[in-house]
Order: structure tokens, then sequence, then C-alpha cells
């Protein structure tokens, strides 16, 4: 057990340094702001506070942890174990050169994303306007890096203390935004769709159709059959988070009331965990989403616990609110469309911490660190260059023996038009990120 003496014992002290030491670390922690108890404790210890006592391992401390409500931190940054640091402190005796526990509280609470800022087309935060892109270490998971690092410190000061072994973790996860590309779309959205390709000329598209209308070939989204086989061959844990929406402009499933979409969804769930995939237009709208999750859970027949948000729209906290009150407890949107790499700063899942209610959450979020539509369609980056960049993302987070969560979609492994070659790329990820 390790005691820390803080001087002022706040929400957030507690729920960053639990973060640190009982997740990441795997350390049990005591908090205590009484000076006496904290100098006659004879085992591990460390002070955070501006105060030193005597020979303890000191941390010196930004005023963070210790505000309510959001205020502007004027952000320095550092050059720290490879990588960067922020929030620099000046007491020379202090065991970092930065608060890592504020910095680290900075990043996974998204302190940033609750400050005005301009939206994208989708009404979402931008990776190129957050901190980590603009100081360019966005592809680290400097939480996890810092957390090593305070253990390290720990070690050199209290060489007994024991740490338990943590283990990587791969887990693949596949949107199901629209199970079939021709099929099950209904005789109106069909004929739409000859419309669209006669008015473009596109005739292979209408030949494509037709053949696959007509049971000749099979539908190119239509790829589970190939996951399963993949899920066996290398015992994956699969996680598939289902669009089940009414059709709207984003939000272009088959109907929800269709028979074979349900035997699809049931199937999933037979080899793999199901969540949903909360639509575009249920972001603004708790009632929609609520009824989405209803009726997947009666198709199921089981509560939905999982959730990622369909176009990765999350809108701080009130996205995370309504997922709650829904008893959703693991959501998966933690980010970027635009950039792979850490949204949040870390390679591991934690509570989510409500800074307007000033208090952590029951809702666990799993930041994900690279999605195939990020390589292909917003970096442009080729099928043949792509798994250069996987490795690069996976390496990373087995550094630090975190979890590396990828995001795909079934239609990017039909091998069609713009994903061709994509499948050679999802199996050599699977290969790289396997243990």
């Amino acid at each position: 057990m390790l005691l820390v003496y803080i001087p002022k014992i706040t929400n957030r002290c507690d729920y960053i340094f639990k973060l640190i030491f009982n997740e990441l670390l795997g350390l049990d922690v005591n908090l205590t702001n009484n000076s006496d108890d904290f100098l006659t404790f004879e085992g591990p210890k460390i002070n955070y506070s501006s105060k030193i006592f005597g020979d303890e391992l000191f941390f010196d401390s930004a005023a963070i942890l210790f505000e309510t409500g959001i205020k502007v931190q004027e952000l320095q940054f550092i050059s720290f174990a490879g990588t960067v640091a922020f929030f620099p402190v000046y007491n020379k005796k202090s065991a970092l050169p930065f608060d890592p526990f504020a910095a680290s509280f900075y990043l996974v609470s998204r302190y940033e994303e609750y400050f005005p800022f301009i939206r994208d087309r989708y009404d979402r935060f931008e990776a190129n306007q957050s901190i980590a892109y603009k100081n360019d270490f966005l592809k680290k998971p400097v939480v996890n890096i810092w957390a090593l690092k305070i253990k390290e410190t720990l070690l050199k000061k209290f060489p007994a203390l024991l740490f338990p072994k943590k283990n990587y973790q791969f887990i693949p996860t596949i949107d199901v935004d629209a199970a079939w590309s021709y099929k099950q779309k209904g005789v109106v959205r069909s004929l739409g769709g000859y419309c669209r390709s006669i008015l473009n000329r596109d005739f292979s598209e209408i030949i494509r159709r037709t053949k696959v209308l007509a049971n000749i070939i099979p539908d190119p989204f239509d790829t589970f059959t190939y996951q399963l086989e993949l899920q066996k061959k290398y015992n994956l844990k699969p996680i598939y988070f289902v669009l089940f929406a009414e059709y709207g402009l984003n939000d272009k499933n088959i109907p929800v009331n269709n028979p074979k979409f349900h035997i699809l969804v049931k199937t999933l769930s037979d080899y793999a965990e199901v969540g949903i995939h909360p639509s575009y237009g249920s972001n603004t709208n708790p009632k929609k989403l609520q009824l989405e999750v209803k009726n997947l859970s009666m198709v199921l027949n089981k509560e939905i616990t999982r959730s990622r948000q369909h176009f990765l729209k999350l809108t701080f906290p009130t996205t995370y609110r309504n997922l709650i009150n829904l008893d959703i407890s693991d959501d998966y949107t933690m980010g970027y469309a635009s950039e792979t790499g850490f949204r949040a700063g870390i390679c591991d899942s934690f509570l989510f911490y409500d800074i307007d209610q000033d208090a952590a959450t029951p809702l666990r979020v799993h930041p994900f660190a690279v999605m195939e539509g990020t390589l292909q369609s917003y970096k442009n980056i080729s099928a043949d260059n792509a798994p250069y960049h996987l490795k690069q993302l996976i390496d990373e987070v087995k550094a630090v023996n975190g979890t590396f969560i990828s995001l795909w979609h079934n239609q990017s492994l039909s091998n069609l038009d713009e994903w061709t070659g994509w499948r050679a790329v999802y199996e050599k990820m699977i290969e790289l990120a396997h243990d």
C-alpha cells in the first residue's frame, strides 16, 4: 500500500491517483491530508504538495487538481522521456520536472474539449485542435509512459515495493454501419440506387447490384463469415457495434424491423460481444437513443451495456451523460476520425470524469488507437503502406503493456473498389497485434 499526502483531498485527486496507481500500476493507494499521519507512516509514501517535510519522495503539484470548474490553463511544454510533458514544476527537489498527475487529469478528462472550439462538418472536435496534435505527442500513450516513470521513481526510493505484472491486450472492434451493400434495402432504396448509377453512368455498379440481388454473387459488405474464420484462427474476442436506427441523413443501415437483419445480429452475438452503435441523429435526441438501445436489446434478449457513437460523434459531457442514463457501462468512441493515436493520451480504459459535476462516473471509456478509414480516407495511405503505420501504434502500446483497440468496418473487408487490398492489411494488423 502506498500513502499519498495531499494538503486538500479533492474528487480530482482521488480520481487521478486511483487511475495511475490502482488501475495502471496495480498498487493500492490511500490519500491523507494529515501531516502527522504521513510523517509517522513507515511504509512507501509520497508527498504531493508544494511543501517539503524532509527527505520524502516529493512531487511538486500544479493547481488544477485542487480547482473546480473549467479554467483556462496556461500550459507550458517540456521534453521528457522521449516525448512531451506539461505542467512543469520548478522545485528542484521534485521527483519529476513536471506534475504527471495534473497532466494526466487534463488529458483523460478531455479538459480541453469543454472549451469553445471550431467544429468540423459533423459537429466534432478535430484532432488538429488538440494539444497532443499541436505538440506532436498524439501517437504516444503519454499517460501510460508517465505512470511507468512514476513506478521507476518509486522503486528507486522503495526497492522492496512490489508491482503486479501488467499484460498487453488486443481488442478488435467492428462497426456495422451497413450490414449489406445491396441486399435487404427495400424496393425504394434499391430503385434509388439504380437511378444514381444510371445518372453517374456507372454501369459496373448496375451489373454488380443486379448480380447480388439475383444471388449470383455475394453482397460485398457481407464479410461476416470471413471475420469468423479469422476469429477462430487467431482466437480473437471482437466486439461488434451495430447501427440499429431508423433511416436518416447520416444513418443508413438496414431497416430495424428486417427479419434477416435480426438473424445477422443474433448470429454475431453467438460468437462475439455486440453493442449499440448510436445513430448520428441520437446524439442530440436522448429519446431516440433510448429507443435504439431498447430495440437492439429486444432482438438480442439481453441488456446492452457497450456502445460506440456513429461518426465518432462525441460531445462533452452530454454524450456520456446520455449513455449513463441508459445504464451503458462501457463506451468505445474515444478516438479521432481524422488522425490515429491516443485522443485521451492513454491506451487503457478509464472511468469518465464529468468536470461539470466534478465527479467520477461509472462509465468506463475504452480508447481506440486506429480506424482503417483514417488511414485510407483521411490520410490517403495506401494498403501497401498501412502496415507500417499500424506497427508504430501497436509497438507503442506493447511498450507500456497497454490495450490496443482497432476500429474496422465490415465493408472495408470487401476487398473491392477503394478497399482493394485492405483485407491483407487487416490480417497483417492482427498478426502484428496478436499476443
